[in-house]
């Protein structure tokens, strides 16, 4: 079994909503990434997503393209990153998820970026310029170097692109809480619970839901509806306010979200 399906599986038995928290390669430094994933996992994180910078990221919002352009003024490369993931799997047993645009995956070569992905310890993919139907030759890489390959679905999704995201995927479904880009919003979508409710109907996988996650409110509105959550914007917003101590911003954040969610 996979880091990522365990770890579901044990959220599951527990009753218990994951956390994965969302961090971009090499910001605020690229040597703070590790003790970051460190941070975040000691602080209630299930798993961390590693974003690695691209310099058109049409899916993200304006906190993360602009952590991505520090990170690649700062000099980050896919090599690098894997680095910096190798680096994280030293200092924690969750799940690390890396998630990218396809072509610095091309560039760098599907098998080749699945190989090292998995010599660095990560346990997934998530690839959101990637539609399923055109997933074919990353998904045979991806299957053999043992690497889950997470595909979205969204509010906008039509019944026929969400099942063939459903049997596309492996590791989870990753529902997209709004229409848009990424970035802290303050309610959630009324449309996502019945989002939610249709992916069932077409999958076991876990669901996992990410887009403007950002407050205690909103985990605890997914209780028992979604499997688990991705916090993004609002934790690289907290690292902003205080770049000089990002892992303490990482666990006081993390801490404050899951502390209520889980009591």
């Amino acid at each position: 079994m996979s880091r990522i399906a365990a770890t579901f599986a044990r959220l599951g038995a527990q009753g218990r909503l994951g956390l994965i928290a969302y961090l971009t390669v090499g910001y605020p430094r690229l040597d703070a990434t590790p003790a970051l994933v460190e941070a975040a996992a000691e602080s209630g994180a299930d798993a961390i997503e590693l974003g690695i910078p691209f310099s058109d990221p049409l899916a993200d919002g304006r906190t993360i393209q602009a952590a991505s352009q520090q990170a690649l003024k700062g000099g980050v490369t896919v090599g690098r990153a894997l680095e910096a993931a190798s680096a994280a799997r030293k200092k924690t047993e969750v799940p690390l998820l890396f998630m990218t645009y396809l072509n610095p995956i091309l560039a760098f070569g599907l098998e080749r970026f699945c190989r090292a992905a998995t010599d660095a310890g990560v346990d997934g993919l998530i690839v959101p310029d990637l539609p399923p139907p055109e997933s074919v030759d990353l998904r045979r890489a991806a299957d053999a170097s043992h690497i889950d390959l997470v595909f979205f679905v969204a509010p906008t999704s039509t019944e026929t692109g969400i099942v063939a995201a459903c049997r596309a995927a492996t590791g989870f479904i990753y529902c997209i809480a709004v229409t848009g880009v990424t970035g802290a919003r303050p309610e959630l979508d009324p449309a996502l619970l019945p989002l939610i409710e249709t992916v069932r109907r077409h999958t076991n996988l876990p669901i996992v839901v990410g887009f403007g996650i950002s407050r205690v409110e909103h985990l605890k509105a997914l209780e028992g509806k979604a499997d688990g959550v991705i916090v993004a914007s609002a934790l690289l917003d907290a690292i902003a306010r205080a770049p000089e101590d990002p892992a303490g911003q990482v666990r006081r954040f993390l801490s404050d979200l899951r502390r209520p969610a889980a009591g």
